[in-house]
């Protein structure tokens, strides 16, 4: 079974459920197809599964890492945005909320700020925030755990499923990068696999 389907933290795993979005960081894996990095460059993307009909071996020697991601708000908490090819749509979106928010910026130079939000040093970065702040969509972190704010709620993740929590109050710490965060805030539309009353 491949490493290849990522948590919210963006670590790989071998796990048995299938991935609804498909994307990349770089070639994280070696010749043997074992993963050996955590990313090989800033431009994380989220892709569609299918699109045009292209098929590609899985973890061909030297080429970008194939990744599964379980939905949308796992891989933005994972630190991915948009592809602009096979995603045009969802990219224009994104990049307009940017620009809105951030300023114009070129795609290389969005990478760039996603990176530096996404990790400190080689760890995730975690920023505190009010929990009354997160928007749906958005993942933070309680105790060692992922946990999705819906849109009627909290839900701790796991590949298998999310599982409601009760209320969860005061000072929490993001783990949907912060720049990402605000555009949720701000009507950037997500895929969550979650079915709420």
């Amino acid at each position: 079974m491949a490493q290849n389907r990522v948590d919210p933290f963006g670590r790989p795993h071998a796990v048995p459920q299938r991935g609804a979005w498909f994307g990349n960081k770089g070639c994280l894996h070696d010749s043997a197809g074992r993963i050996r990095r955590f990313h090989s460059a800033k431009r994380w993307i989220t892709c569609l599964c299918a699109f045009k009909g292209r098929r590609r071996t899985l973890l061909q020697p030297g080429r970008y890492t194939e990744l599964f991601f379980h939905d949308e708000a796992t891989a933005y908490a994972a630190g991915h945005r948009p592809c602009a090819e096979c995603r045009r749509p969802a990219w224009t979106r994104f990049m307009d909320l940017w620009a809105s928010e951030f300023g114009r910026a070129r795609t290389d130079d969005v990478d760039t700020a996603l990176h530096a939000a996404r990790l400190a040093g080689k760890t995730r970065r975690l920023v505190p925030v009010s929990a009354g702040a997160v928007p749906a969509g958005a993942m933070i972190v309680l105790g060692d755990a992922p946990v999705l704010r819906g849109r009627a709620g909290w839900y701790a993740w796991d590949f298998a499923g999310y599982q409601r929590l009760p209320a969860v109050p005061g000072t929490v710490r993001a783990l949907t990068p912060l720049p990402v965060l605000t555009l949720l805030q701000r009507g950037l539309p997500v895929q969550m696999a979650l079915s709420e009353i």
